[in-house]
């Protein structure tokens, strides 16, 4: 009985953060069609405002749980969506173990994943470029695809913004039971590029 509620609590809550981007932030979907509708999937985008998470997992197709830094538990707002959404805390300033393995458990269950590499809001910037390599070690230790997403505009009420779904990559020739560092900073910096590609995609 509670699954059901929950998910009839879920499907309320994506309804309304659906109709209020779309109307208060004029929110256009481009390139849906390319996620796939089965298989494991990590959704890998550019990080700009809290209006990102809602806005990739209410519109990517698929039932995700996002990975959400432990400090937004402090938000109530944040701490019901991720309750709803099934999210994963983590602790960003330790190594999170128990977070990581939840995660990779729902990307082996056939599962998908929403995690920002940038590691933090416009992370690129404050990283000298970098991304972090936890979808890259998810992929190559799970074999799940990535979705790599561009996320453009202000995220300002009543001005344009654009969700961009990218084609899939697909790393799994690259899995091992041991993950090689060298391969794992390949991925990363190809889902960069990705993801960089979409953001400056003319629309």
């Amino acid at each position: 009985m509670k699954r059901i509620l929950k998910k009839m609590l879920r499907v309320i809550v994506a309804f309304c953060i659906y109709w209020y981007c779309k109307i208060v932030y004029r929110v256009k979907i481009v390139g849906k069609e390319k996620v796939p509708k089965e298989g494991a999937l990590l959704f890998c985008g550019n990080h700009r405002t809290y209006l990102d998470p809602p806005l990739i997992t209410v519109t990517a197709g698929r039932k995700l749980s996002f990975m959400a830094k432990e400090e937004l538990k402090s938000n109530p707002v944040m701490r019901f969506l991720n309750f709803t959404f099934d999210g994963i805390w983590v602790k960003r300033d330790n190594r999170d173990i128990g977070s990581l393995k939840c995660a990779m458990k729902v990307l082996k269950n056939g599962g998908c994943i929403g995690i920002f590499p940038e590691g933090t809001r416009n992370g690129m910037e404050k990283n000298g470029g970098k991304l972090k390599n936890g979808a890259a070690y998810m992929a190559l230790k799970t074999g799940a695809k990535i979705v790599p997403i561009g996320i453009q505009g202000p995220a300002k009420p009543f001005t344009k913004n654009v969700i961009i779904y990218g084609e899939p990559l697909d790393f799994s020739r690259y899995c091992s039971e041991k993950v090689d560092k060298e391969i794992e900073n390949k991925v990363s910096e190809e889902l960069k590029q990705a993801i960089i590609a979409l953001t400056n995609k003319q629309i």
